[in-house]
């Protein structure tokens, strides 16, 4: 079901009082369409994907009334028709930290359900409890490091124009990284930080003008899974490559991280989930 929310009308940028009992009403969907519509997406999507989130901050009460905690991990169908604004997720998290739940399993109902609804379509959660928090492991997305070139930075708008390739030159496949993609949130204009991997096949992608188009994003304000959307069009628009991927690690603010991934070819497999140093 697609939600007719808007980003201005969601808890964004005002006060909010913390609500510590169950709460699942505080999650505040917004459609996808709109804005896919403006990067010129209708109809059937030209990629699948998914969205990533690690929520750090879970928290709840067991029977006895001994705090409990986790980290959370929520898979997001890229067709989902809507997305959670991220304060509103937030809020919900933070309503079972004075809930009393059987176990663990009795939260894990409770997330499936009322995130589902909210994206509107199935969402895998997963959850890792403080005993195996040891096994989690830091891991760089893995590419040629387009931040290693030296150049001159003047535009600080999207502006796909600077994309270049040669489509006479032979057919490649590679896999390129930088860690300077920055944007502002849609609403409150607060810095959003990430690295971006892009894997392609196609006539090789001009690299400077790809790492001066990137950090073009720095004064854009759109959500996290929105600038992979314009990303991935722009260069399917102005490079043409036969395959592409477009991955997003984004670092947390209030306790989530967000990592939108979006793929144009079958035999691409979701990306790991491993967490970055700035993550």
């Amino acid at each position: 079901m697609t939600i007719p929310n808007t980003p201005d009308a969601s808890p964004l940028g005002k006060p909010a009082a913390y609500q510590s009992q169950y709460q699942p009403s505080l999650l505040f969907p917004i459609a996808r369409l709109g804005k896919r519509e403006e990067i010129g997406i209708s109809g059937t999507l030209p990629f699948f994907g998914v969205d990533i989130w690690n929520a750090y901050e879970v928290s709840w009460l067991n029977l006895r009334g001994k705090p409990q905690v986790a980290i959370a991990t929520f898979t997001v169908p890229a067709d989902s028709p809507n997305i959670i604004e991220s304060k509103s997720f937030k809020l919900y998290l933070n309503s079972f930290n004075q809930t009393r739940l059987a176990d663990k399993d009795a939260l894990l109902q409770l997330l499936r359900t009322d995130i589902s609804a909210g994206f509107g379509a199935p969402v895998h959660v997963a959850l890792t409890t403080a005993d195996t928090f040891a096994e989690l492991k830091l891991q760089e997305p893995q590419g040629l490091l387009l931040d290693r070139l030296d150049i001159e930075v003047d535009e600080y708008q999207p502006n796909p124009a600077l994309l270049k390739s040669d489509p006479d030159q032979v057919v490649v496949e590679e896999t390129l990284v930088s860690h300077l993609l920055k944007s502002n949130c849609l609403v409150t204009g607060q810095p959003d930080w990430g690295s971006v991997q892009i894997h392609y096949v196609g006539a090789a992608i001009d690299q400077e003008s790809l790492l001066k188009y990137l950090i073009s994003f720095r004064d854009h304000n759109e959500f996290h899974e929105q600038c992979v959307e314009r990303i991935f069009m722009d260069l399917m628009r102005n490079c043409r490559p036969q395959k592409l991927s477009v991955y997003a690690r984004y670092t947390r603010r209030g306790g989530l991280d967000i990592n939108p991934w979006r793929s144009n070819f079958s035999t691409s497999q979701p990306p790991l989930n491993w967490r970055q140093a700035r993550q």
